[in-house]
């Protein structure tokens, strides 16, 4: 007679870092916030920023508004993941947004450009890294004109940037591509994908940051 097979242990997955990425105009934003709806137990991590607050933001939800002079204390301080500055203003994930929730169990969905997904990346290369890209060069020109607040100059400049970005695809886990008119495709696609991960007989691991 044959002894007992013993059932491996089916304790929950450990928590994921999940960077969801893109370029500008690729729909990130909008993706990240149906997620939101979705009331998965994530956390979503919270940038900071010394750009000013625009109407209908609320500080520590769509960003966390700090003056450069704080701003520059933290990332001496090593306070900060990542940072970087776009012309005079600078942006940056708190150490803190992703580090604590994951020690508390809970998956941490981080919304960041693409160069700040590399650094991400090489800091935690067990994270789980999505792609966001529109069906189409022309879609991504089309949201960028439907904005109204590029001139022409600063669209091509946009369109360029994007063109790079998107060669970079290679560098993420998963790509999902953000159709007009087909948010819930793309938002399906992404919690589809974070639940297979949790289902991984060999789970991702991160560190904790």
């Amino acid at each position: 007679m044959t002894g007992a097979v013993e059932l491996p242990q089916a304790g929950p997955a450990p928590p994921l870092l999940v960077i969801v990425s893109g370029p500008s105009a690729s729909g990130k934003t909008t993706v990240l916030g149906g997620l939101r709806k979705l009331c998965r137990p994530w956390h979503f991590a919270v940038t900071a920023t010394t750009r000013p607050m625009r109407p209908g933001e609320v500080d520590g939800k769509d960003y966390i508004f700090m003056d450069t002079a704080d701003f520059l204390r933290a990332r001496e301080r090593d306070e900060l993941l990542e940072s970087a500055q776009v012309y005079d203003r600078w942006y940056g994930v708190p150490r803190s947004q992703v580090r604590d929730p994951l020690i508390a169990g809970k998956d941490v969905i981080l919304g960041i450009d693409v160069q700040g997904a590399a650094t991400i990346r090489s800091i935690a290369p067990e994270a789980l890294s999505v792609f966001v890209m529109p069906a189409s060069m022309e879609e991504l020109r089309s949201r960028l004109a439907q904005r109204g607040t590029e001139e022409e100059a600063e669209m091509q400049r946009r369109l360029q940037e994007a063109s790079v970005e998107l060669s970079r695809i290679d560098e993420f886990d998963y790509r999902v591509v953000n159709r007009n008119g087909a948010l819930e495709d793309a938002m399906r696609d992404i919690d589809a994908i974070i639940a297979a991960e949790k289902c991984r007989i060999n789970p991702r691991l991160v560190q904790m940051l």
